[in-house]
């Protein structure tokens, strides 16, 4: 009988809060860049997002001052590169292979840095390129939106879309470091303020009841935009799902089971039905809503709990419901349960679907019963035609 060997393999990876991380008197990224081996100048290669580009066109001139200035530490390794902001640089491959030429072109090694500025979408599809390039270049995130300093950029995980699938060419590459810098979020146009705090919400749902409790209190000041209110919620979340990748024994998700992506095997759905019109935060409000009207119908939650996170996505400015959940395949068949059947295969073949008994505290139903999700879409099509922000689900409590 042959013997069986494995090896096991620690990350680490700091996520830091600052302000202007390209102030030349703040040290924190040529620091993160040193920290390995102290003695080297490491090449650094910028990808900047062209939204975030617009906002701040003075950045590329602040990183050349900024790396100028910790010369002994950091040299460009060419010229900043700019892609596409939005999920748009996801769905080309041909992005993907650009900045792969890029790479290339600058001669950047394993122990040189690719550091993506930008939002979720460039992070993704930045990371995925540098993991693939030589088996794996270092990656310094810098997320430029309240989603992703909240959840997705501090996650191993980085893709493109394919085949009309969201993520369906990827990897689980930790980051070498991730740095939030608050600074970025003040561009931010009100709606994107407001969408990526359903991250916050879900993962308070999911893992921390005071928490939920804290941005019910804030909630006025959240649809306000108000970040001195945003930015420490955002800090709170970045921690629990930080916590969550480090703590759950299953990084990369070697099993099925997805417990932080509650509302997301919706949303997911949605945002490809709608050619991503929705942003991930709202098709993810969206997403929960269903599956608080599922949980409801299913007994699983009562109605009075589905009512109150309901009614904090309302007052955050969410709205709860999109034409899109009726959309249609061109067989005839629900486009919304068509994704259902897709995130299954996402995870392997056995469906986990994350559902909640009470706030802060969740668990995984196998199975969906699609006839019950039908109902729950016709229940959250209702509440809208009646109240448009309606905080009432589950009317016909029952479990199946």
């Amino acid at each position: 009988m042959s013997q069986v060997h494995g090896f096991s393999v620690p990350f680490r990876f700091p996520v830091c809060f600052t302000r202007h991380a390209f102030h030349i008197d703040n040290p924190l990224v040529a620091d993160i860049a040193s920290e390995r081996e102290p003695g080297r100048r490491h090449r650094l290669l910028f990808v900047l997002d062209s939204h975030v580009l617009s906002a701040h066109p003075e950045l590329p001139t602040d990183i050349g001052k900024y790396v100028d200035s910790f010369s002994n530490r950091l040299t460009l390794a060419a010229p900043p590169v700019v892609v596409p902001g939005g999920e748009s640089v996801k769905n080309d491959l041909s992005h993907t292979l650009l900045l792969l030429k890029d790479i290339n072109d600058a001669g950047l090694d394993r122990q040189s840095f690719v550091v993506v500025v930008g939002g979720g979408a460039v992070l993704d599809m930045a990371s995925f390129a540098a993991a693939i390039a030589h088996r794996g270049i270092r990656v310094i995130r810098f997320p430029t939106t309240v989603l992703s300093q909240a959840d997705s950029g501090i996650a191993v995980k980085n893709g493109v879309n394919l085949f009309g699938k969201k993520n369906f060419m990827g990897t689980f590459v930790p980051p070498f470091a991730v740095v939030n810098d608050a600074a970025f979020l003040e561009s931010l146009e009100m709606r994107d303020r407001i969408s990526g705090v359903v991250e916050a919400i879900k993962v308070a749902l999911l893992k921390d009841a005071v928490f939920f409790r804290r941005i019910e209190l804030g909630a006025n000041q959240i649809a306000a935009g108000d970040l001195n209110a945003i930015v420490p919620i955002i800090q709170r979340s970045a921690e629990l799902h930080l916590a969550h990748i480090c703590g759950n024994g299953d990084p990369f998700e070697l099993g099925s089971a997805r417990p932080l992506d509650f509302g997301h095997w919706a949303a997911h759905k949605l945002e490809s039905i709608t050619s991503h019109r929705l942003r991930h935060g709202e098709a993810v409000a969206i997403g929960i809503a269903l599956d608080l009207a599922y949980s409801v119908k299913m007994g699983f939650l009562d109605q009075a709990s589905a009512g109150r996170i309901a009614g904090l996505l309302a007052r955050v400015g969410f709205a709860l419901w999109d034409d899109a959940l009726t959309a249609r395949e061109k067989d005839g068949g629900s486009a919304i349960l068509k994704g259902l059947q897709e995130f299954r295969e996402h995870l392997g073949g056995e469906l986990h679907i994350t559902q909640l008994r009470a706030i802060g505290r969740s668990f995984e139903v196998t199975e969906m019963d699609e006839a019950v999700v039908l109902e729950s879409i016709d229940e959250l099509r209702t509440a809208a035609a009646a109240q448009p922000r309606s905080r009432s689900f589950g009317a016909s409590h029952r479990r199946r």
